[in-house]
């Protein structure tokens, strides 16, 4: 189960202030294939009956309370699945065998911006993984308010032909392309079935590591933090976790969000039927993190939708950030967001319409709260409206108000000095970043 090592009553009350939030916590993670393909396609060499074996699964996800669960083959014995667990965040299934993923996400955490993504390649050398839509999932997951981590979920290629290998390979990368595109300056952890192992070169399992930063939990807690140059082959159930699965867990820090993996293990003696017999042909795995808010960046919630580019200023941020000049600009909507550092770096994001006005900061004024309004535009969510509010009183706004608004405040002590979201021709969605005075 989430534990929060800071009360969050204060915070679930507003969304005006970061300052009573939680500032450090741990959370656990399950990934399970569970071999939901229909018998007549696949009995996965796993006895019983398959929607008897699934409603066991979701029974055993409620009593284990993993916080967030990723699963796989999640096919035609989904509803099954889904009656006898209780998670209170659960993704819309997107089909049985042919139709769907067989990603799914059970959780004990909100999300937003959650996506599916079909893979670009695919290979019948060994078997028929062009027959469904295979693919991964993304959804930004909050953990806590103003504590935001991008989940990934996926299940690569089967298979060790030539064909397989190259589409494997393929479906990593554009994963890994993925990333860098959507999840600059985040904290992220990717897992799932990814059918591949270190010692096969051309599966291209490293990409994580060497394009995305990302640590595999496996390779850091279980296998002295060196990718392994020898096969192991795990037993299923497992009862050791220093053999290596193709169902592996990665994941990386930000400079606002330290994660750390504290557990890795095998979860199969777990997951058994009545008779002792494997309800899955893979082993399950469960990591637990903790996670700490950094003393030198925080971030607040977003508002407006999940539409346009993602960007994000964290990255670029110096270590003792303050905004000089606030530059905003608007009319029917808000068209565009913008501030200068003292340093001289100048940050700017959304579109070149509405009319541009700006705010110059004294030395000793900081920008410490901002009001935004979203409305409706061609279907989609969009921030109409503006309005930053200084340290010294001072005002500055841009876009038309709309009946829904939020504000976000810096926490005391603390200033906004920088943005992250999605933008377009306007801005679809926005967050602040914070750093103290």
């Amino acid at each position: 189960m989430a534990r929060l090592l800071f009360s969050l009553a204060a915070a679930a009350a507003s969304l005006t202030s970061a300052s009573a939030t939680a500032t450090s916590g741990d959370f656990n993670i399950l990934s399970f294939n569970v071999a939901g393909l229909p018998s007549i396609l696949n009995d996965n060499s796993v006895t019983g009956d398959k929607a008897t074996n699934a409603g066991t699964i979701g029974t055993l996800f409620t009593e284990y309370d993993y916080d967030v669960i990723h699963v796989q083959e999640d096919f035609n014995y989904h509803a099954y699945i889904y009656a006898t667990d209780d998670h209170p965040y659960r993704t819309a299934t997107s089909g049985g065998a042919g139709i769907g993923s067989g990603l799914n996400t059970l959780s004990n955490f909100d999300w937003i911006d959650f996506s599916r993504t079909k893979w670009a390649t695919c290979s019948d050398a060994s078997g028929a993984d062009c027959l469904t839509p295979k693919g991964f999932t993304f959804m930004r997951t909050i953990v806590s308010e103003g504590v935001y981590i991008d989940f990934y979920n996926l299940h690569a290629d089967a298979g060790t032909e030539d064909g397989d290998e190259v589409a494997r390979a393929a479906n990593l990368q554009q994963v890994a392309d993925y990333i860098d595109v959507w999840s600059i300056g985040n904290s992220v952890v990717v897992y799932g079935d990814t059918n591949s192992r270190y010692t096969r070169a051309a599966d291209g399992i490293t990409v994580f590591e060497t394009q995305n930063g990302l640590t595999d939990v496996f390779v850091e807690l279980e296998n002295g933090g060196v990718n392994p140059t020898v096969e192991t082959i795990c037993d299923n159930p497992s009862l050791i976790n220093t053999c290596e699965t193709v169902d592996k867990v990665f994941y990386r820090s930000s400079k606002q969000l330290t994660l750390s993996a504290t557990y890795f293990s095998y979860e199969s003696s777990k997951f058994l039927q009545s008779d002792g017999s494997i309800l899955s042909d893979h082993n399950p795995i469960t990591v637990n993190y903790t996670w700490a808010v950094s003393s030198s960046f925080r971030q607040s919630g977003f508002w407006g939708g999940p539409h346009g580019t993602w960007f994000n200023d964290l990255p670029s941020l110096p270590s003792s950030p303050k905004p000089s000049k606030l530059t905003f600009s608007g009319g029917s909507r808000l068209d565009s967001v913008g501030l200068t550092l003292t340093d001289g770096t100048v940050f700017s994001h959304g579109g070149t319409g509405g009319t541009s006005a700006s705010l110059t900061l004294g030395s000793k004024e900081y920008w410490v709260s901002a009001e935004l309004c979203q409305g409706q535009k061609d279907g989609e969510t969009r921030n109409f409206y503006i309005l930053a509010t200084t340290s010294s009183g001072n005002t500055l706004s841009a876009g038309t108000a709309t009946s829904d608004c939020a504000t976000f405040s810096a926490p005391t002590g603390w200033q906004i000095v920088g943005y992250l979201g999605q933008d377009g021709d306007e801005m679809d969605q926005l967050a602040f970043i914070y750093a103290p005075q």
